[in-house]
């Protein structure tokens, strides 16, 4: 049974005031009840304070870094292990994803931030979508489909994906169509949030 989105506790740690408002006013209006820090240190001290549901943690903050965040409680709770911990960051060098995901992290959001996509992104984790294992029996992907699924994933076109995999963009097209329906979904963007959240793809 889905849990009631007002009963879920979102905690966002993020030091640019307007983007932290922003994320307020949007999950708020989604249902979810919203909860701000605005440096590092004080996000740690609510996460084990007032044990989230989920944590959205920029990574490049003052006072402490969103990574040394996640690795304090990985270090201080293991109590708290269970709650699904995204960042959110400008940052695009592929080092610190790398990072983040050996210290734990379950999702990696870019600004300027798609909220339809981090909404997505959040629904899956909450519902802990990547860690059913019968992700690989019921959506069976064949190779093409995790191939453009993939390229999408790391920010490639239709016609991009096409010249590199030597395919009309048509058939690269038509591989998204199956890939959409085999994932229950309406959208390519969600398609490949839903794939990597399932761990079907790794971009």
């Amino acid at each position: 049974m889905e849990a009631d989105k007002k009963t879920i506790k979102i905690l966002c740690i993020e030091d640019e005031e307007e983007t932290a408002k922003l994320l307020e006013e949007d999950l708020s209006e989604r249902g979810y009840e919203v909860a701000l820090a605005f440096n590092g240190q004080d996000g740690l001290k609510a996460i084990l304070n007032n044990s989230p549901d989920l944590v959205l943690c920029d990574i490049g903050m003052p006072v402490m870094s969103g990574l040394e965040v996640l690795e304090r409680l990985t270090a201080v709770s293991p109590r708290l292990m269970h709650v699904p911990f995204i960042f959110l960051t400008a940052l695009s060098d592929r080092d610190s994803e790398l990072k983040g995901r050996k210290l734990g992290a379950d999702d990696y959001v870019t600004k300027p931030i798609d909220f339809d996509v981090l909404a997505t992104i959040i629904e899956a984790r909450l519902s802990r979508v990547a860690r059913m294992d019968v992700w690989p029996k019921e959506v069976q992907l064949n190779p093409r489909e995790t191939e453009v699924l993939t390229w999408s994933a790391r920010g490639k076109t239709s016609d991009e994906i096409a010249s590199i995999l030597g395919l009309s963009k048509r058939t690269v097209d038509f591989h998204f169509d199956n890939a959409r329906t085999k994932l229950n979904v309406s959208t390519r963007t969600q398609a490949v949030v839903k794939a990597m959240a399932g761990r079907l793809i790794d971009a």
